[in-house]
């Protein structure tokens, strides 16, 4: 999902016996700060505001403004990471970082992927995952002396704090997220 359709702003409205008032909070005279993340360009962000609205004239109801995020399916899945693009995903990363070492031919490793997708969806925003495919990048793997694999690596502060070998339950991995996410 694009970013451009993360955010959906609602219109507040309000109605009355006899009335229906409905606005909008931004409207075209008024500029909407929203923060933004790294990667993310202005020019890429568009906001469009509709104003359909209809009430039956005898009923009173009130609906609240606000922001409804849908970058969780936009930026929850397992990302890609490469020798070359290590330090600028990982080490860099102000996130605790959960890694994947892989290899497409390792039975094992597919067994763990969903559980690795299904953690990467549930801790959308408190962590970053990425899978590094062994084969493709040898150098940060013979740096980090993997010789097993699957094997996921835990990073905070762009430390190697932990890391867990085999295809494990999710409670274990689950269980080692816990120690370095924020609460």
């Amino acid at each position: 999902m694009a970013f451009e359709n993360c955010l959906q702003l609602s219109t507040v409205c309000s109605t009355r016996v006899g009335a229906a008032h409905c606005y909008h909070p931004v409207s075209s005279k008024e500029k909407l700060i929203v923060p933004t993340c790294n990667g993310l360009r202005k020019s890429s962000l568009k906001l469009s505001l509709s104003s359909s609205f209809v009430a039956h004239p005898k009923s009173t109801r009130f609906q609240k403004s606000g922001f409804v995020c849908k970058a969780r399916e936009a930026v929850n899945e397992v990302q890609v990471v490469t020798d070359s693009n290590w330090s600028t995903l990982v080490i860099a990363n102000e996130n605790p970082v959960l890694v994947e070492f892989w290899a497409p031919w390792c039975g094992p490793c597919r067994m763990i992927a969903p559980v690795i997708d299904e953690l990467a969806k549930e801790y959308a925003g408190k962590i970053s995952c990425y899978k590094l495919n062994t084969d493709d990048s040898p150098n940060t793997a013979t740096q980090y002396g993997i010789r097993s694999i699957p094997t996921v690596l835990f990073f905070k502060g762009g430390e190697k704090k932990e890391s867990v070998i085999g295809a494990v339950p999710k409670s274990t991995l689950s269980a080692t997220i816990e120690k370095y996410v924020d609460i």
